[in-house]
């Protein structure tokens, strides 16, 4: 099938059988699907329309979810591209102000009009870089994204299947550059460039000059995990700066409001945190977080999901009770291998924050799903954590 094909809906809603949350099935084919990377937004349309990448018909392509209808659209039709340039839309990103999504394909950044599929190139990598996830700004103006030499002739390199060569990659400390790119025209700018592994380009959602990053490796070798940038200045600074040797501090990603940043960690001596923070590294709020998690997300400091990490096989929900949180209680199961990148479950809220995306492969192949969200109390709780 070609790009602007009509997929039938492949919804299934059913029960969740440890705590009665209706949860619904997107998408269902023999093939993997997958949403886009947690801290990028894929719904478009008003919230109406869903973006995912799929593997239909033995070939790697965007699609569009219609969630009034279940009804799926092929956006694209893209012959394969050799590793490591190969098609993936975990780092895809759609423009806030307009029906119009980015995405990477062989080393062009390719923008794609939502409502007609014409699409053009913006930005054509040079030679010898590797692209990353990407962000558009929160005026609809840039595409923001990191580039960072590509070390494949060097070392043994599968980012997306296994992290073969993730520290190899730190410890070379591979030339990295920021770039922002014009939606409008493809006027490019390297905005910031450093020899270390630069990675998760994050754009604020209402501040349309700041951006974070990340010093890309192990988390407790980095020499700091969360930076913020000045896309107009050019300004860096840290944010959530190391507080003790080896301490880890990752998974961050922004709350709606577009001032505050999410993120947890650990103490040297193993404890582990939950914290937020503004962007100019001021406010910082952390408290005790002595829970099993990987990734998380929020829209803000109230309701806390979690997809319980590697050996877990439920979603997680936190609630802050003023001085704590509360929980962890089920939401539902989702009995994901995290086998390999578009694999893992990477729940993230919607913007009402009353449903939960997200991607679990326990019928063999990788699917979409989006959970109710009920009366946090209503919930079961977890034994131990």
């Amino acid at each position: 099938m070609k790009k602007g094909a009509v997929w039938a809906s492949e919804w299934k809603t059913y029960k969740d059988p440890k705590t009665g949350v209706t949860v619904t099935q997107l998408t269902n084919y023999k093939g993997h699907s997958h949403h886009l990377y947690f801290t990028n937004n894929g719904w478009y349309d008003n919230g109406n329309k869903l973006l995912f990448g799929s593997d239909r018909n033995n070939f790697s392509n965007l699609f569009s979810i219609d969630l009034r209808s279940g009804e799926i659209t092929q956006l694209t039709d893209l012959e394969p591209v050799a590793a490591p340039h190969e098609i993936e839309f975990l780092g895809a990103c759609v423009n806030p102000m307009r029906d119009e999504a980015y995405f990477w394909y062989d080393r062009k950044i390719i923008a794609i009009d939502l409502t007609n599929l014409k699409e053009r190139v913006l930005y054509q990598m040079p030679e010898r870089f590797l692209g990353s996830i990407m962000n558009v700004t929160a005026d609809g103006k840039y595409v923001c994204t990191s580039i960072v030499e590509d070390l494949s002739d060097r070392i043994k390199i599968d980012y997306l299947n296994g992290y073969v060569g993730f520290k190899e990659t730190f410890e070379m400390k591979p030339l990295s550059k920021i770039i922002r790119v014009s939606t409008d025209n493809g006027e490019t700018e390297v905005i910031h460039e450093n020899r270390v592994w630069i990675g998760h380009v994050n754009t604020s959602p209402t501040q349309a000059d700041i951006l974070t990053f990340c010093h890309e490796g192990p988390w407790h070798l980095v020499d700091n995990r969360i930076w913020g940038l000045n896309i107009r200045t050019g300004e860096t600074w840290m944010i959530r700066p190391r507080t003790e040797p080896e301490e880890r501090v990752g998974h961050e990603y922004w709350h709606a409001d577009g001032i505050h940043i999410g993120y947890h960690g650990q103490h040297t001596n193993g404890d582990k945190f939950f914290g937020k923070i503004r962007y100019d590294n001021t406010g910082c709020e952390e408290v005790s977080f002595p829970f099993h998690t990987g990734h998380i997300h929020s829209n803000d400091y109230s309701l806390i999901v979690g997809d319980g990490q590697v050996g877990t096989t439920s979603i997680r929900l936190w609630k802050w009770n003023g001085q704590q949180f509360d929980g962890p209680r089920i939401l539902c199961e989702h009995r994901g291998s995290f086998h390999v990148q578009k694999l893992h479950v990477h729940p993230r809220f919607n913007g009402k924050g009353d449903k939960v995306l997200f991607t679990s492969d326990k019928s063999g192949y990788g699917n979409l799903y989006l959970a109710d969200v009920p009366d946090f109390y209503s919930l079961p709780a977890i034994e131990g954590n």
